[in-house]
């Protein structure tokens, strides 16, 4: 019958075009994965680039030579926040693994096993190696709570070396966990890629705290000591006229030509207070001419809380440190005043003892301003609040040199600029503020300044010296930068009242909160010593989607059964459609009673 013939060739002709379909498809699908093998690309859709590595990181992958093992103490029954940080983590390191073949880890759970004293000896192991638990109060359905452990960190190792531990969460004053675990997803690079450069690193950079005009001791800097020992060599040096104490000179070569090369990558100067001779300042300015780079901390009026302590009042005086003109030339100028700021830390005033403990009420104390980022710099960007004593302002200035000048940090809208010599009193505290009492706009406190530098001393020296083949002297810097701020107190630790032991940097033992103190030094040593690449990608701001927690808990059973019978509708209706046409298409026609065969 022609009907049915025009039916087969019509089924030969449809099972013939699927077997073509298929081979080709089979055929695309290889050449694809040849094409892949040797030429590697990743895409990317999320708005923010969240999954896409930076050029840093993908350089330092590239590089490695043996396996950084990650072992990642994020596995358990967690609360929905860890089990997103232990989900972000291992796509991260997923990432760091597509772009390299030496990177592998695993997720250990520290709490399995039923033996407890098995646990605590794993936790006390933990803790040993430098990481630290999270207590977490986790609250049920029905009322009741219970208190679980977490370990939110890992150890990483390479070759022969000695594990490292590194902290995956992190936590800023005034935070929601909500907060502190979206801070952490959004540090995860830079804390992964920050081990990976520790862990292979056989060398370490070198720095210096300057020592010999009056400058914090090692008890007030330790914690910043101990933090900075982790990633360089931590000296502390006294110049003290010494030629080669921040740079030596090579012998000559058969050409009679001699390198000179610094002995540190970077140096501290924190907080002098006596002057600088002139055979010191030579040697600093040389030093940064050869591309040494410097963390200045000082202050040009001096106060201190010490002075408050037996009296009610005390005089904040200029404090001459015979480094205006370096700093002049170099493109700053510190100004001779004191910044009082509405938005400041609180100070603990005894007012009474109750049963031998002394009772603490706490005041805003307007010399104690907390200041924010003075701009977008990676540096400072996503910066907590950094709590600074008695800070001076400070400007940039032309200099003969090609430097980039950068504010860092500045105080509130609400300050007021007070010239020395300054009274200060412990009677404002108890007065009410009045904002029209601070009318300045905020004031910046630090700079980093970044370029090539003219000499202090260009045309100021013998020409013997100038001449020297030995001193090497340079008129202008090779490019290098500096970082200046106004206030020495920026990188001193407390001291435990009882225990006299230094505490860590940033922490206030009186109200409890921890600034951001730490966090910029150690960004500005690492800008410093290492570069821009890492601080790019520590400032990477990613937008985080919060859910609302007020709609998430009245609109829980509407959105359970959206997911639900929505997937399982759309499955059904799309089955039927295909349905129908598949019985619209494949159906025979019947032939009219009168129509031939």
């Amino acid at each position: 019958m022609v009907g049915g013939n025009d039916m087969d060739n019509k089924r030969k002709n449809l099972k013939r075009n699927q077997l073509v379909s298929f081979g080709l498809t089979v055929i695309l699908i290889a050449v694809i994965n040849v094409i892949g093998a040797y030429v590697f690309t990743r895409f990317d859709l999320t708005s923010e680039k969240r999954y896409t590595l930076s050029d840093t990181t993908k350089e330092a992958l590239n590089d490695l030579e043996d396996y950084v093992y990650f072992k990642v103490y994020l596995e358990g029954d967690f609360p929905a926040g860890f089990k997103k940080l232990r989900r972000e983590t291992k796509e991260m390191l997923d990432e760091f693994r597509a772009y390299s073949k030496f990177i592998d880890y695993e997720f250990i759970n520290p709490s399995a096993g039923s033996d407890r004293a098995e646990i605590n000896d794993t936790y006390k192991l933990l803790y040993q190696s430098g990481l630290n638990p999270t207590n977490l109060t986790i609250q049920g359905s029905d009322g009741s709570s219970k208190q679980m452990i977490i370990w939110p960190g890992a150890l990483v190792s390479y070759r022969n070396n000695t594990e490292i531990p590194i902290d995956l969460l992190e936590s800023q004053l005034g935070q929601s966990s909500e907060a502190a675990l979206n801070a952490s997803i959004q540090n995860l690079e830079f804390r992964l890629l920050d081990a990976i450069r520790k862990v292979t690193r056989f060398k370490k950079p070198s720095i210096a705290f300057i020592e010999g005009h009056g400058e914090l001791s090692e008890n007030e800097v330790y914690d910043i000591t101990q933090s900075l020992s982790q990633n360089y060599n931590v000296d502390r040096l006294e110049i003290a006229g010494k030629v080669d104490a921040l740079v030596r000179r090579t012998e000559p070569n058969s050409k009679g030509e001699v390198s000179v090369l610094t002995n540190y990558d970077a140096i501290i100067v924190a907080k002098p207070t006596q002057p600088f001779d002139e055979k010191d300042k030579f040697l600093i300015d040389q030093y940064i001419m050869h591309g040494g780079k410097v963390l200045w901390l000082v202050e040009p009026v001096f106060a201190t809380m010490d002075s408050l302590t037996m009296q009610e009042s005390t005089i904040g005086t200029e404090l001459d440190l015979n480094l205006d003109d370096l700093f002049f030339k170099y493109g700053v100028r510190l100004n001779r005043n004191l910044l009082l700021d509405l938005n400041c830390a609180p100070l603990p005033i005894r007012t009474g003892q109750v049963a031998g403990q002394p009772q603490l009420e706490f005041y805003r104390w307007f010399y104690f301003p907390l200041v924010q980022a003075a701009s977008n710099h990676p540096l400072v960007r996503n910066m907590n609040a950094i709590k600074l004593d008695f800070v001076s302002s400070m400007e940039a200035v032309n200099s003969d040199g090609d430097v980039v000048k950068t504010p860092l940090l500045r105080t509130s809208n609400y300050t007021k600029v007070s010239g020395a010599p300054v009274f200060i009193s412990l009677a404002m505290l108890k007065q009410n503020p009045d904002k029209r009492m601070f009318p300045s706009t905020g004031q910046n406190v630090a700079y980093l300044l970044k370029g090539t530098f003219p000499s202090l001393y260009t045309n100021r020296i013998t020409a013997e010296i100038e001449e020297s083949k030995e001193m090497q002297f340079r008129s202008e810097s090779l490019p290098t930068a500096m970082i200046v701020v106004a206030d020495g107190d920026v990188i001193r630790n407390q001291i435990d009242i009882k225990r006299k032991t230094p505490l860590p940097l940033g922490f206030d033992q009186y109200t409890e909160n921890t600034y951001g103190n730490k966090g910029f030094i150690e960004n500005a040593i690492s800008y410093l010593v290492d570069g821009e690449g890492l601080i790019d990608i520590r400032s990477r701001e990613l937008k985080i989607r919060l859910l609302d927690p007020e709609k998430k808990n009245s609109q829980r059973l509407r959105w359970q059964l959206v997911n639900i019978l929505v997937p399982v509708g759309i499955v059904i209706l799309f089955g039927l459609v295909m349905a129908y046409f598949r019985k619209k298409k494949y159906s025979i026609k019947q032939t009219k009673p009168n129509e031939k065969e």
